[in-house]
């Protein structure tokens, strides 16, 4: 066995699962807040575009993605957020975010070759360079493709006094000079927060000034109850890669994909890492992803359903005198947990009424609070909530 596998913490559902079909075999009925996975149905034009766009013969799919894929993804970001990108250069499709996050680290860590005297861009790190900075809690994502790739992850704790920011000026230059990768995830799984451009600006001109690259995790960036999240890109694009997933977007979970879209030369990198695994999306899963990115009305529309739950629970939690932070965005809210309990007993607690939340904990540094996703549908959610009041403390 890989001795990574052995350091890595049980994935969450994984554990949760085994409980779940114990209390469903049993009669419970459970509303599930756990994975973020949503239950609204894929919008119809998007399956539409996915069965129209299945061949008659199958053949492989290319790893660099169809152009009409790789020129809706650069549309998006224009009309998103003012950043111009060539399809051609600096957009590169993935089978969804995870992929990418999980085999990013492989393109630039040197092969395990530690006399590799590496820099940003030409798919190598030197032994000084070979430190991940990552947000804790965070996407587990991160630290897994890093331990994978053999490299070093720094897990920085984030709390609501700092903002649920990692200021890199605060890690020291000696860290940051030895940094390959810096993930930012804003708006941020689990706790739902922002990021100021201003912030966004700092994490870039230290990636100029020590020569790490930036990858920012922006899969939530259409999912917002305010001003629209800001993208790094339109901060900088150089030594910056940004992630971009339509799974929660627009109801794609299931069809598996997104883009990463940047620094042309790191784009390259990755389109030459992406040629060996063999993990292009289906043409027909592109078609639908085309039309996704192509259509920004069906995103709105689910904007407006997540603000609606959102709303329920807030009213609810304060009621409750439950103090919740962070979820300004996202489908996500970051819950404190009744004093003189710990996550795991609460998340416990919640699961024997039927109530399926995932504990901070699964996400790293979240002692003291769990995650609610707005996963079932509206009425669920007031159903939900009924039996919520029926739970002790």
């Amino acid at each position: 066995m890989n001795p990574v596998l052995g350091q890595l913490q049980q994935n969450l559902m994984v554990a949760l699962e085994a409980r779940k079909a114990q209390l469903r075999a049993a009669g419970t009925r459970l509303f599930d807040f756990g994975l973020g996975d949503p239950r609204e149905p894929t919008p119809p034009f998007l399956r539409q575009a996915l069965r129209d766009a299945v061949p008659e013969v199958s053949q492989y799919p290319s790893a660099a993605g169809p152009p009409a894929l790789r020129q809706a993804a650069a549309g998006y970001l224009a009309r998103r957020f003012g950043v111009s990108v060539d399809p051609e250069r600096q957009v590169l499709p993935a089978t969804g975010a995870k992929e990418t996050i999980f085999h990013l680290p492989f393109a630039f860590c040197g092969g395990g070759d530690a006399s590799t005297a590496g820099a940003p861009g030409d798919g190598s790190a030197s032994a000084a360079r070979r430190t991940v900075v990552m947000p804790d809690p965070g996407y587990p994502t991160y630290e897994v493709g890093a331990r994978f790739a053999g490299l070093t992850p720094l897990k920085v704790p984030l709390t609501a006094a700092n903002r649920f920011l990692i200021e890199p000026e605060a890690l020291g230059p000696a860290v940051l000079d030895r940094t390959l990768l810096f993930w930012v995830s804003y708006p941020h799984n689990p706790t739902g927060a922002l990021a100021p451009r201003d912030y966004l600006a700092r994490v870039g001109a230290a990636a100029l000034r020590h020569g790490f690259i930036v990858v920012s995790d922006e899969c939530y960036a259409d999912i917002y109850f305010g001003a629209p999240p800001p993208s790094m890109l339109q901060v900088q694009v150089e030594n910056v890669l940004a992630i971009h997933s339509c799974s929660k977007r627009s109801g794609l979970t299931g069809y598996r994909t997104g883009f990463v879209a940047g620094d042309a030369d790191l784009v390259a990198v990755l389109r030459r890492l992406r040629s060996h695994p063999g993990v292009a999306s289906p043409d027909f899963v592109s078609a639908a992803a085309t039309a996704a990115w192509s259509d920004d009305a069906h995103a709105a529309e689910r904007r407006g359903i997540f603000a609606r739950k959102r709303e329920l629970f807030l009213a609810f939690f304060r009621e409750r005198g439950l103090a919740v932070h962070g979820s300004e965005a996202t489908l996500y809210l970051w819950v404190r947990v009744p004093a003189g309990l710990d996550s795991a007993g609460y998340a416990a607690r919640l699961l024997e009424a039927g109530i399926v939340v995932a504990p901070g904990t699964a996400f790293g540094a979240g002692e003291g609070y769990v995650r609610v996703a707005l996963v079932p549908t509206l009425s669920e959610c007031g159903e939900a909530i009924e039996a919520w009041r029926r739970v002790a403390a």
